[in-house]
């Protein structure tokens, strides 16, 4: 199989990002965090975001919902930063591995939002190294919708039967592949690497 192009999405593969670094500290009962994320600041809720909604607007809206979980509500962006665990250090190096034979295109197809992501290009020196992002906040469409990979492979021509997608969320990764791109669910930086020299690519 010929790839000419891999495409990464980032949260979860290239940067571990967890809000229960953030409300481990600010829940004492586990069954109380756990309706938390089920009921309230769900991940529907923040994938709306993700799609571009304005993260003052979605927090206001909850607020007024949930009044009695405002101090929660207010803490998932306002803590967001605390949030980023930082590198996925296995997966950066396999990325940097890539880059430097020289063989392939590389790209981002993340669902962030856009209000956030600069905090990221800041942080982490990696997110430079692409040869293009797609960012879903600024462009007010997210994975699984089949636009938003329709969105990648039209902006940068790419060809979809040499193009492999990698992601954690088994969703997306499924999403791609209804559309003919070859994917990697991913689950570990050794589970990754082990794809890849099956497929030629390290």
């Amino acid at each position: 199989m010929k790839i000419d192009a891999v495409i990464f999405d980032l949260g979860g593969v290239l940067i571990d990002w967890n809000p229960s670094y953030v409300f481990d500290k600010m829940f004492e009962d586990e069954e109380q965090k756990k309706h938390f994320f089920e009921n309230i600041c769900t991940s529907d809720w923040n994938e709306k975001q993700d799609a571009g909604r304005p993260l003052k607007e979605a927090t206001e809206e909850l607020v007024i919902k949930h009044p009695e979980w405002k101090k929660y509500i207010e803490a998932y962006y306002g803590r967001w930063e605390e949030m980023l665990g930082g590198p996925i250090h296995g997966t950066v190096e396999i990325f940097k591995q890539i880059k430097e034979s020289g063989k392939y295109k590389l790209y981002a197809l993340t669902n962030w939002s856009a209000e956030l992501f600069p905090i990221a290009l800041e942080r982490y020196d990696f997110l430079h190294w692409f040869d293009g992002r797609v960012v879903s906040g600024e462009e007010k469409t997210r994975k699984p919708f089949r636009e938003f990979y329709q969105l990648i492979l039209d902006r940068f021509q790419l060809n979809i039967e040499e193009t492999l997608f990698i992601d954690d969320n088994a969703r997306n990764a499924v999403a791609a592949e209804e559309m003919g791109l070859k994917t990697i669910i991913f689950k570990s930086p050794s589970q990754l690497k082990e794809e890849l020299v099956k497929l030629g690519i390290l």
